[in-house]
């Protein structure tokens, strides 16, 4: 397979390209705390308005898990002024798409409309805040709803409980120690007026950040946010003071098993800084050097050329108070588990002690380039990474700026990083097998 680069002309106009695509955009708050994001773009007539609550997975207890998920689900159920089974009904009639989505560190809702149904979009969401209907008939739904996409993507899917060992292995005393699913028993045993406190704690306005990004007229659309949500009372303000873990200074090796696998995998996991440090960012580059595409370090040398790893990855995982750097290995045929390990140390050490060549470096900045470019090519894009830079990185200006942090890394921050997180010393081995039948 032919190796592409990018030539010099082409570097240049994508260059043109990335420096002409300031995304503009106006902030502001209201007085019961809501933060607002507008951006306007005329050039299609569609409107997505987003709402982002930050509460994840992370804001659970133990013995309640799931509840931030549980949530995704439940606030489609109605308002005193949508009926229950309306929600979805509303918004494919007025030409919408809707949906959401939990992390360990926040939640999100949106819908993209035709411009010309911006004003439904505002008064939905507005109703999903003040006074979604949380009774029993919905918790029992939607709990079966949730167990089943838990049975769905993670207890019958092979390796569908990798991710959440990583995490119970990685973290054992702040709450990034359980999926953001949470456990069937904890959601089982949860009562109605539990996720009614859940509810009245976290979905206020205080707590959450709107976005507004099309085709707008900014001053009308301030005026329908102020008629649907400045009304709505402020909650109150709860402090993120989770428990530290410390760090990992010597290796530990664990097991866990699989009824759904045939093939065992081999995890070697690191407890790595927070998504808003620079690190984070050398990290991300790292990962995808190591295993982004079939040209990459990892799988030339042991998928492609030796033969030896079915799968092979490496990823890193952006979280709001730590991340995680994992390395993800599948063996081919009798190749033992030592033998990955090896050959993943070595890369490792090569990284620690040899500087990547100009070659590789310039395809990540291409790559990291293209990433940045894709990730704010649509209307829903936008607003997701305008709320994501806001409530989690602190900082909405990311989305024009964040490509100059990538184009910031040297080779030799890629090396220090590698030698002060990578260390046989700081990580998690997962033996992840098949159960025994």
């Amino acid at each position: 397979m032919k190796k592409r680069f990018l030539s010099a002309a082409a570097v240049a106009f994508f260059g043109l390209m990335l420096n002409a695509q300031q995304i503009k955009y106006e902030e502001y708050d209201l007085p019961n705390g809501l933060h607002i994001i507008l951006h306007q773009d005329n050039s299609a007539p569609v409107v997505t308005t987003g709402v982002m609550y930050h509460v994840g997975a992370k804001d659970e207890v133990k013995g309640r898990t799931g509840f931030a998920h549980f949530f995704e689900h439940l606030l489609f159920e109605g308002t005193p002024n949508i009926k229950r089974g309306e929600w979805m009904k509303i918004v494919s009639s007025n030409g919408g798409q809707n949906n959401a989505n939990t992390t360990n560190d926040r939640t999100y809702y949106y819908e993209t409309f035709p411009s010309n149904n911006e004003q439904l979009g505002l008064w939905m969401e507005a109703e999903r805040m003040r006074h979604a209907e949380i009774n029993q008939v919905g918790v029992d739904t939607q709990r079966e709803v949730v167990k089943e996409e838990k049975r769905l993507r993670m207890d019958n899917q092979p390796y569908g409980n990798l991710f959440p060992t990583i995490q119970k292995n990685l973290f054992t005393n702040h709450p990034y120690n359980w999926p953001t699913i949470g456990s069937m028993e904890d959601l089982n045993a949860a009562k109605l007026e539990e996720f009614q406190a859940f509810y009245k704690k976290y979905y206020v306005p205080n707590n959450a950040t709107l976005v507004v990004a099309g085709d707008i007229k900014p001053e009308q659309t301030k005026k329908w946010i102020q008629e649907y949500y400045g009304g709505i009372p402020k909650g109150t303000t709860y402090p993120k003071d989770f428990p530290k873990d410390t760090p990992i200074t010597q290796e530990k090796e664990v097991t866990a098993t699989d009824p759904n696998i045939q093939l065992p995998a081999y995890v070697f996991a690191y407890r790595t800084p927070a998504n808003k440090e620079k690190d984070a960012y050398v990290l991300d580059m790292l990962s995808s050097y190591l295993s982004n595409g079939k040209s990459s370090v990892l799988y030339k040398k042991l998928v492609d050329q030796e033969k030896k790893a079915l799968q092979v990855a490496a990823f890193n995982q952006g979280l709001e108070d730590y991340s995680i750097f994992a390395f993800f290995a599948i063996p081919m045929g009798q190749t033992s588990k030592q033998t990955l390990q090896t050959d993943i140390d070595a890369e490792i050490r090569k990284l620690q002690t040899t500087l990547i060549s100009d070659e590789d470096y310039q395809k990540l900045q291409n790559q990291f380039e293209n990433q940045f470019v894709n990730q704010n090519s649509s209307i829903q894009g936008i607003a997701a990474s305008l709320a994501t830079n806001h409530v989690l990185m602190g900082n909405t200006n990311l989305i024009n700026k964040e490509i100059d942090i990538y184009r910031s890394i040297t080779k030799q921050d890629l090396q220090n990083a590698a030698k002060k997180y990578l260390n046989s010393n700081q990580r998690i081995i997962i033996n992840y097998v098949p159960e025994k039948k």
